[in-house]
């Protein structure tokens, strides 16, 4: 997923490691589920977008759009994931 991230420290002197990830419009597959999906980067397009020189929105906005229709594996999962309180690998089991 394409993210972004920074360390800083709040006015106790607590140093924070903070992340985001960067959401975009839904796919095809995505549309009916929910109104965002997180933005998908291939495999060859990861060092470019980890590149820390990057800074300029003309190279980081052609990373930013939804993964391309027909190209996720999708399968219904227990609602528990809807809840933080849960955490476990069967959350990600296919259910019936």
């Amino acid at each position: 997923f394409a993210g972004i991230w920074e360390t800083w420290k709040d006015v106790e002197g607590k140093e924070w490691n903070t992340y985001s990830i960067i959401t975009t419009q839904p796919n095809k597959e995505m549309t009916p589920i929910h109104n965002r999906m997180p933005v998908i980067l291939h495999r060859e397009d990861e060092e470019s977008w980890l590149d820390p020189s990057a800074t300029d929105r003309a190279k980081i906005e052609p990373f930013l759009h939804p993964y391309e229709d027909n190209g996720l594996e999708m399968w219904k999962v227990s609602e528990n994931v809807n809840s933080t309180r849960n955490n476990d690998k069967n959350l990600i089991e296919k259910v019936a």
